[in-house]
């Protein structure tokens, strides 16, 4: 999760004003889209499930891209966000999702292989490299291969991408999640 959030953070920093009108690779998504999901789920989101709280509109609806300093405020959030979750009670029991529960590791895992496939995804799409360690690329193929079902019937994720079975662990995750890891940029 921390090293996740700091590649985010990191990521985030790169992203230009004049990159945020520009087409991403999710569909229906431009740069500002793509950024402004990725900024609600992975750093708002992370804090308010280990606080077990439900979001509120007013964040659900809000262009953190639109705000001068965006990418400095997500990495401070992301701070929070990953502080929260430095609690060992947090990982016990389960979330309230609204529609659903679910164990509070699983809600926390699923989280940071947001971090990386979306922080990859605006990587990807600003011209910039997304870089994770081997054990966290590992753990974010684990993920994604546990939920893939899961996010294709909701259309998270799109049919996987062929790759060799021997490809780093990080592009194997890409792959397995619909997206083309060698794609640099869009």
């Amino acid at each position: 999760m921390v090293e996740c959030a700091a590649e985010a953070a990191r990521v985030a920093r790169g992203v230009t004003a004049e990159r945020l009108s520009e087409p991403s690779h999710c569909t229906d998504w431009d740069v500002r889209a793509l950024v402004n999901h990725w900024v609600l789920y992975t750093s708002h989101g992370l804090e308010h499930r280990a606080l077990r709280k439900q979001l509120p509109e007013e964040l659900t609806a809000r262009d953190f891209t639109a705000e001068p300093g965006w990418a400095g405020a997500y990495a401070e959030q992301l701070d929070r966000a990953v502080a929260a979750w430095d609690d060992p009670a947090v990982w016990d029991g389960e979330v309230d999702l609204g529609t659903a529960k679910m164990p509070a590791a699983d809600i926390a895992s699923m989280i940071v292989k947001e971090l990386a496939l979306h922080g990859w995804d605006v990587a990807a799409a600003t011209g910039q490299r997304f870089d994770v360690s081997d054990g966290a690329a590992r753990f974010v193929l684990d993920v994604v291969d546990t939920h893939a079902e899961l996010y294709r019937r909701y259309d998270g994720f799109a049919e996987p991408v062929d790759v060799p079975d021997d490809a780093p662990a990080f592009e194997r995750a890409l792959a397995h999640s619909g997206r083309d890891p060698r794609r640099s940029t869009v």
